[in-house]
């Protein structure tokens, strides 16, 4: 006899205010209208020539549906590196690998409402190098596209924007120490 067995749910690793682990929910039962601290990461991923892929989420995500933001976000598995976590939702999501991956803003938290669900997280934000070209995965990413690091920042400040909350907040912090990590071009 054959027996069907599926993945485990995906879990993400609550955090007390000061941001130690102190659990492990499922990641389906976290994102509420009242959604527990917990750790996530964000990464934005230039090419050779120093353009940031930016995504724009699938529209039947349940977080966030539709919005254009920075190129993988993610929640590390309990017991997995946050850099371990990059690489593994680069490679899911959009089929590429990461050189020179760098934690730049490690201590970035923020809290986000939409249509009734919540996202609560210390979200250190990384950046990298993208190896390959995009092949996104249609759960995760609608579409996506390649623009220049001013454009990316001009939009996220831009009042009524459509990029994510996160990355409007991210966006600006990366900008003012970008002499520290910005790629230089081929």
């Amino acid at each position: 006899m054959n027996a069907v067995t599926s993945a485990p749910p995906e879990q993400v690793v609550l955090l007390d205010e000061d941001g130690r682990p102190i659990g492990v929910a499922d990641k389906a039962t976290v994102h509420s209208a009242s959604t527990p601290l917990h750790l996530a990461f964000s990464c934005y991923g230039f090419d050779a020539s120093g353009r940031l892929l930016v995504t724009r989420r699938a529209r039947d995500k349940r977080t966030f549906p539709g919005v254009r933001t920075n190129t993988c976000c993610g929640h590390p598995a309990p017991g997995e590196a946050p850099e371990d976590a990059v690489r593994r939702r680069l490679a899911d999501e959009l089929g590429m690998g990461a050189e020179d991956l760098r934690l730049v803003l490690p201590d970035f938290a923020y809290r986000a409402s939409s249509g009734g669900v919540e996202e609560n997280e210390l979200c250190p934000v990384f950046v990298c190098t993208l190896v390959g070209e995009p092949r996104p995965q249609p759960a995760e990413v609608d579409s996506w596209e390649w623009c220049s690091w001013e454009s990316f920042v001009s939009d996220a400040r831009a009042a009524g924007s459509d990029v994510s909350p996160w990355a409007r907040l991210q966006a600006p912090l990366l900008d003012g120490c970008r002499d520290t990590w910005m790629p230089q071009p081929a």
